[in-house]
């Protein structure tokens, strides 16, 4: 079989990709074989392919087909979001451009834009992940709005409002302007901006006396119902029981009394507008105050802001400072640090907003998630720092509100039959819906026309909290098969910027449903930013394209590159050189095999006993690679793990094994130990697969020929055995030996053809079972051990044997001797400087350990090195 000379990525991509799909070896279904459940966290539905995708897809492929290998039911689960937020802002602008208004549609006519839309762009970033070699169980993909999992939501909603865990309520909330709907607590963002601190002046209605008060926000004058002092604020007492006159506005408002007041902050009094800031609304319900909302849905005044009426509230802070400052309303303004609510969506600012809304109660629900993670451990975080950011979320959770003013969602399953408040029912369907309405109105009369659902669509992450059951119909049938199967699932891999949004509340909603985790373990990726670590993003343009990264140096190139940086739930920072060198190692690996693959393979030769030995060591050296890997695997290290590999691969197979068993210049290697190197490379192969596929299968099929049942990614996993520890730690000092002589032929240019001698004195008893490998790669004519120092001859020392090569005339003696009294001086001086360091009793006292130990290091190499010259020194004289 011809092998190519160099390794076509993208032929052998597409070639094995769908040579896996054509065998449906990516596709699980029940079986007596225990299962590995992964589910993918479900990208936006008209997303494309960025560098954190990247990452976590990777990570979740390496577990998967790792897992596969080692014959599990490997069932990976993708999907999309319906990303109600995002989504609707872009079919809503889409609609603009054609000159069509939201508000001008039917809910259903915008639906049919909406779902057009998905259809058009929903899918990309499938497709894309696919040309990342991402093993995904296509058959069983889901979107979050399909029949099936919008039914899910529904038949959730319908049940916790039924336990009492669903509840309508008037207020405050965090209202976007920009997507024009409410978000939750989790989904704003506090960022510390440099703003104006306004000192107004306030007239006390008939006299001429006048109280200031401090204020970031201008603009809410107009929604003012009361001004609060401390009733223990004596610079105030004389104004209990008096009203106050709003600048501008001209409203007349009461001075009420409330120690929620803090006299020593700010002027020591309070504006209060109770629609635009919790705080306020609480003394305003205390109080019993007026309540004057004065925004626009887009955060623009109403009529209550007089004549801004329309204007943008910024816009208005900056006119309203001018208009205060000519009628003599404001003081003065100072440089003030606030921190300033944004939405994580549109980044738009946050209004503190009065609201009808849906909310779910929390403080019951989370406390089997408390327990899951913090004191059980029955679901494990990795890494386990994020235990106390986990802790301080859901020890400090608030009620859930989970309506939005949007239609792209599953429409909030409540019915109103009146005016009233109260006048609903909550069914799954507008059937079920008019019997509830019947047997609580008792009007026989009521009919489907009678009724209207709720316009607001709920919140995305509620629908993606049940996720892990619902893509495997746990919610509307726990009884079927592939859920009982599948759930609770393994491993999830997400980053660490939704614990709260989706990870937490998966906890959540699994116990609620089953009394079961949702899966065992959580492996938090880190973000990954630029090499002046920001964070990447496309306002930056420091954001690479992903498939441009794989059209450059293969996908297999670019997993690699991502992986070797990437420990749990630390930042990367990406550097295209990584992803070189992941096409380095690609290449290294291919001229490998090519290098094996074009031996003349000998049947009558024996085996040399170089060879023989160098099959056992890297079998030592494989089984204790192996248990690293596992050791990593277990503790979700998967950088370690591919380190650990890429070393086994590039140092000890490529570098050491395949140089100790080449057979000489144009001859042929003997059978048994050309069967071997290929098992090696089999054995190689299998450890590699999950994280270069490609290249792995495409090597696979050419060692030989293979049916569909022996493809790589079907085949087996090595097995974990005991090896000779000693046999490595040994052969790790005759590497050492093999540089020595290596450095005293680079150093003397002597030709690696030219046969040279070598004597040991052996004074460690160092094992002799490696001599026939010290032969070999030091092309050694004769190797002997000798019980004293051998004159006329250049050495080296490896621990406390010292290795001698007989020079015999072939070199100037002169120039060698002075040679090495010059590199004998230069070492003494470093070693007198070390010497200088650890003489230093307030350097050993203050320096770290590990400082004191390195230098301490420094100290026994410059001896050694010394005692080896000074020998070698003796030996020319």
């Amino acid at each position: 079989m011809t092998i190519p000379a160099q390794f076509d990525t993208k032929a052998i991509e597409q070639k094995w990709y769908n040579y896996w799909m054509e065998n449906n070896y990516f596709h699980s279904k029940p079986d007596h074989r225990t299962p590995y459940t992964i589910v993918i966290p479900p990208p936006n539905v008209t997303g494309v392919l960025h560098m954190g995708h990247m990452l976590n897809n990777t990570i979740q492929d390496v577990l998967i087909r790792r897992a596969r290998l080692k014959g599990f039911n490997a069932c990976w689960v993708p999907g999309t979001d319906h990303a109600s937020i995002a989504t609707e802002a872009k079919v809503v602008a889409k609609l603009k451009s054609e000159g069509i208004n939201k508000n001008d549609l039917t809910r259903e006519e915008f639906l049919k834009h909406a779902y057009d839309w998905t259809e058009k762009y929903g899918g990309t970033i499938l497709e894309q992940l696919k040309q990342l070699g991402c093993s995904c169980d296509w058959d069983r993909t889901k979107f979050t709005m399909d029949e099936d999992m919008s039914a899910s939501v529904i038949k959730s909603f319908v049940d916790l409002y039924n336990k009492g865990l669903i509840y309508r309520g008037y207020r405050m909330v965090n209202w976007d302007p920009e997507a024009q709907t409410t978000l939750s607590d989790e989904e704003v963002n506090y960022e510390e901006q440099n703003g104006k601190l306004y000192f107004l002046k306030y007239k006390i209605q008939g006299s001429e006396e006048f109280l200031t008060i401090a204020t970031t926000r201008p603009e809410t004058i107009f929604g003012d119902t009361a001004i609060c002092i401390n009733p223990n604020d004596e610079r105030f007492t004389h104004l209990k029981g008096k009203k106050a006159i709003v600048p501008i506005a001209g409203r007349v408002i009461p001075i009420i009394e409330d120690e929620y007041v803090d006299i020593e902050f700010g002027t020591g009094c309070l504006k209060v507008t109770p629609a635009h800031d919790v705080n306020d609304k609480m003394l305003g319900d205390k109080h019993n105050l007026e309540v004057i909302d004065i925004f626009n849905d887009d955060a623009s005044l109403n009529s209550f802001g007089l004549h801004y009426q329309g204007q943008d509230r910024f816009e208005v802070r900056k006119s309203i400072e001018k208009e205060l400052e000519e009628n003599g309303s404001l003081v003065k303004t100072e440089i003030h640090l606030n921190k300033v609510g944004t939405s994580e969506r549109t980044k738009a600012v946050i209004e503190p907003r009065l609201s009808d809304q849906w909310f779910l109660k929390m403080d019951e629900l989370v406390k089997p998630a408390i327990k899951a993670v913090l004191e059980t451990e029955e679901i494990k975080l990795y890494p386990k720092k994020f235990e106390n950011t986990y802790r301080h979320w859901l020890e400090n959770i608030r009620d859930w509100n989970i309506s939005r003013q949007l239609w792209w969602g599953q429409q909030i399953p409540a019915y109103y039959y009146g005016d009233g408040k109260e006048d609903f029912v909550v069914a799954e369907t507008i059937e079920e819906a008019l019997v509830l309405a019947k047997e609580k109105t008792s009007n026989s009369q009521l009919q489907t026309s009678d009724l209207k659902q709720d316009a607001d669509a709920l919140d995305t992450w509620f629908s993606s909290w049940l996720w892990p059951m619902a893509v495997f119909g746990g919610i509307l049938d726990p009884k079927n098969e592939d859920f009982k199967y599948y759930y609770p699932t393994n491993d999830l891999v997400t980053g660490p910027d939704i614990l709260f949004f989706w990870v937490a509340r998966m906890i959540i909603s699994g116990y609620e449903y089953t009394g079961k985790k949702p899966f065992n373990n959580v492996y938090l990726t880190g973000l990954v930013r630029d090499k002046q670590r920001r964070k990447m993003s496309k306002s930056l343009g420091n954001s690479p394209d992903p498939l441009g990264l794989i059209e450059k140096f293969g996908a297999d190139g670019v997993r690699v590159g991502l992986l070797l940086s990437a420990s749990a739930g630390n930042d990367i920072m990406f550097d295209e050189e990584l992803c070189n060198q992941g096409k380095g190692f690609s290449n290294k690996i291919w001229n490998a095999f090519k290098l094996i693959k074009g031996w003349e393979v000998s049947e009558s030769i024996s085996q040399p006993e170089s060879s023989k030995v160098a099959i056992e060591w890297y079998e030592a050296k494989l089984q204790q690679t192996l248990a690293e890997i596992e050791d990593s695997f277990e503790k979700y290290r998967i950088s370690d793990a591919l380190m650990a590999i890429y070393k086994l691969v590039w140092d000890d197979f490529c570098s050491w094994f395949l140089e100790m068993i080449k057979p000489a210049y144009q001859q042929p290697i003997d059978k048994v130990t050309f069967a071997k190197a290929i098992e090696m490379m089999e054995n190689n192969m299998k450890l590699l697969h999950p994280f270069m596929p490609f290249l792995t299968e495409e090597i696979w099929h050419l060692i030989k020929d293979r049916t569909k049942e022996e493809a790589l990614i079907v085949s087996e996993w090595p097995i974990l055995k005991s090896f000779d520890a000693q046999l490595i730690s040994d052969f790790d000092n005759i590497i050492e030996v093999i540089s020595g002589v290596r450095n005293i032929r680079k150093d003397k240019n002597i030709a690696f053809k030219d046969v040279i001698e070598l004597k040991v004195l052996n004074k460690e008893e160092t094992t002799t079972y490696f001599d026939s490998i010290i032969m070999k790669l030091g092309n050694i004519s004769n190797y002997e051990y000798v019980s004293e120092q051998v004159d006329g001859a250049l050495s080296f020392r490896v621990k406390s044997n010292e290795y001698f090569i007989p020079m015999a005339g072939s070199i100037d003696v002169e120039a060698e001797i002075a040679k090495l009294t010059e590199e004998l001086n230069y070492v003494k001086g470093f070693l007198k400087s070390v010497q200088v360091k650890l003489s230093n009793e307030k350097f050993v006292a203050n320096a770290k350990a590990e400082i004191i130990e390195n230098e301490r290091k420094k100290e026994a190499d410059a001896l050694a090195k010394i005692a080896t010259i000074e020998q070698s020194l003796a030996n020319l004289s």
